[in-house]
């Protein structure tokens, strides 16, 4: 299935992060995960969520800012990749100028149900 990214419209997920849903179960597709692309604006920041049974990956496709990961802070920037094991605390900052992009894949798909906002 190939889905064309104009025509996704996007919203705001939970933790407060802009959101075009890439590839999810929603739109007709027999998957086990989903694939979507997250926006944080410069000098914001996601709320400290956790998902009870998703696993994530997060990939940065531009930008630059820093994630939490439980007790863990560091820098991240393009290129990098962070596996989030469900249940674990994180959030993301943007500390630069331009946006902070990200690819978040879910498995199981990401579901407002799943988020549980800790901060």
């Amino acid at each position: 299935m190939k889905t064309g990214y104009k025509q996704i419209t996007p919203f705001v997920t939970k933790d407060g992060s802009v959101i075009r849903e890439l590839i999810h179960p929603r739109q007709g597709t027999d998957t086990c995960q989903s694939l979507a692309e997250a926006t944080v604006l410069p000098g914001s920041e996601t709320v400290l969520h956790r998902h009870h049974k998703a696993e994530e990956i997060y990939h940065v496709t531009r930008g630059r800012g820093t994630m939490t990961l439980g007790e863990e802070v560091f820098e991240i920037g393009q290129g990098d990749s962070i596996l989030i094991p469900p249940g674990t605390p994180h959030r993301l900052r943007n500390s630069g100028q331009a946006d902070l992009v990200v690819l978040c894949c879910c498995c199981p798909p990401y579901s407002h149900e799943d988020t549980e906002l800790l901060a």
